[in-house]
């Protein structure tokens, strides 16, 4: 058979497959994009392949063993010899060793920064992701080798398939069609992917300062596509996350446990004051008890409410998958601010209580409480520090305890929230209309992805989030997965936000 003919089969029956599955919902545009399109299509088993390759490397920065940094160098490695196969400048840069706690030393994996393409009449847009993983063991309730991308009912099971490896992978396929096709790209395109996401990006931050004025010079615009769809079928663009303030509160009598057939009822017990701590943070409607903590927080704007009442979620649905019986909230939009737009506060565990199977009779000497609290638009981290140390002080002094109390913040994230009226989110909208056939879910993200916030305040640069993965893919739990749907659709996606951002630019 003629190659064309083979070529133009196969996209058919590409598409026949999508329109029975009812997840093809567009026309294939003309022109172009079209073409790209098409490319994509007939060489989708190859991106699976090249997906595969990719999770069979078992890239674990979370627990820190010298085989696992093997393992991230190999991958790094991997990354940057495919981007250098598609003609892109790229520097693995050398970003040091970590000094662990126990007082061993690992290599950290290189951070690579590539580009193609430097005509200042394009606009330069830089992509972020990450290709380390969490850990992953088949015996923790793994259907599949978490190792192994196995494909089942049109999704692709494996660590790391949509946390961040799929996505990485099909920014690079959307560049690869247009290489294939002797095209030029429409935009001029950086990468910045990096090994130690899972593990707090150790070295990032830095290396974003000290390439601030060189390597991101001529960056406009900076996608991060990290996170997932609130919706299975609905794509949706993400535009917030919410920062993450850590608290711990000791409380301590002395540094022994007691009997409490010998010390029980003539001491101030360290777990009875702690209890009596954390039960003064939050009310049982979720509401935080902390005086002024609302303060800041940004008003509601009638612009931002349509946002809510326009995303597509169906309550019940959401709570019957996440298995709980009733939420805090009965409306849509309820449930939605109060994950995304309003603080929430958590607690989270004690340390030096007994926690094993049985009956131990003691009174802990000192306990550690731990809690945090989710921060949004506009909250001060320091001004939130002093309100929870403030209020823990005035509790604790009205129980007269003879007990020390010492409150400590251990991890401070801002908040991020960007403008929906850039460039690229307008872009990013007309490319989700143009390959969904639907506008996107304006959404926020509840949890806390720093580096967001990291590139806007270092940078000063327009950053949007573009995910692709659905809301179920199950990122860092067991049975992660990819829907082959996604991936392939997201590598569309990217080539038509290319041009879009090629066209506004004009």
């Amino acid at each position: 058979m003629d190659p064309k003919l083979g070529r133009m089969a196969s996209a058919l029956l590409v598409l026949l497959l999508l329109l029975e599955g009812g997840m093809f919902s567009s026309s294939q545009p003309s022109g172009l994009l079209g073409e790209v399109f098409q490319y994509i299509d007939v060489h989708q088993d190859d991106f699976v392949q090249t997906l595969k390759e990719w999770v069979a490397i078992e890239s674990n920065s979370v627990q820190p063993e010298p085989r696992f940094r093997q393992e991230l160098f190999r991958m790094m490695g991997l990354a940057a010899d495919k981007l250098r196969r598609l003609g892109a400048s790229v520097d693995s840069v050398d970003v040091g060793h970590q000094q662990l706690p126990d007082g061993q030393t690992l290599p950290i994996p290189p951070i690579v920064l590539a580009e193609l393409g430097n005509d200042p009449k394009k606009p330069t847009v830089c992509f972020y992701g990450h290709l380390d993983v969490q850990p992953a063991r088949p015996e923790d309730g793994w259907l599949t080798n978490p190792y192994t991308l196995t494909e089942v009912d049109g999704k692709l099971y494996g660590r790391g398939a949509t946390d961040n490896k799929g996505p990485v992978l099909a920014w690079i396929h959307a560049v690869s069609a247009f290489k294939a096709l002797d095209q030029d790209l429409p935009v001029n395109i950086k990468f910045i992917i990096e090994g130690m996401e899972e593990a707090g990006s150790v070295a990032l931050e830095e290396l974003v300062h000290r390439e601030k004025d060189r390597f991101f010079s001529s960056v406009e615009y900076i996608v991060i596509s990290d996170n997932l769809w609130i919706s299975q079928r609905k794509p949706a663009l993400t535009y917030g996350t919410r920062g993450n303030s850590y608290f711990t509160v000791e409380v301590k009598c002395r540094d022994q446990d007691f009997h409490s057939g010998t010390f029980g009822g003539i001491l101030h017990e360290p777990m009875a004051d702690l209890v009596a701590l954390l039960g003064s943070l939050v009310d049982s409607s979720g509401h935080i008890l902390i005086p002024g903590i609302y303060d800041h927080v940004a008003p509601l704007t009638e612009e931002e409410k349509k946002l809510y009442e326009a995303i597509d979620l169906d309550l019940g649905e959401y709570r019957n998958s996440s298995q709980v019986e009733k939420f805090l909230f009965d409306t849509k939009e309820e449930v939605l601010m109060h994950l995304w737009r309003y603080p929430s506060l958590s607690i989270h565990g004690i340390e030096g209580a007994y926690d094993e199977p049985g009956m131990k009779t003691v009174i802990p000497g000192r306990v550690i409480g731990k809690f945090s609290i989710r921060l949004v638009p506009h909250m001060n981290m320091s001004v939130v520090e002093k309100q929870v140390v403030q209020h823990l002080q005035d509790v604790f002094s009205r129980r007269n305890s003879s007990n020390k109390m010492a409150v400590s913040m251990t991890l401070g994230l801002h908040p991020w929230i960007a403008d929906i009226n850039d460039n690229q989110y307008l872009a990013a909208k007309r490319a989700i209309r143009t390959v969904f056939g639907t506008d996107p879910d304006m959404i926020r993200d509840g949890s806390t992805i720093p580096i967001a916030k990291i590139f806007q305040e270092i940078l000063q640069k327009s950053v949007m989030m573009l995910p692709l993965g659905a809301v179920d893919d199950g990122e860092h739990s067991q049975n992660e997965k990819i829907n082959r749907w996604n991936y392939i659709e997201g590598s569309k996606l990217f080539a038509a936000f290319f041009l879009e951002m090629a066209n506004l630019h004009q």
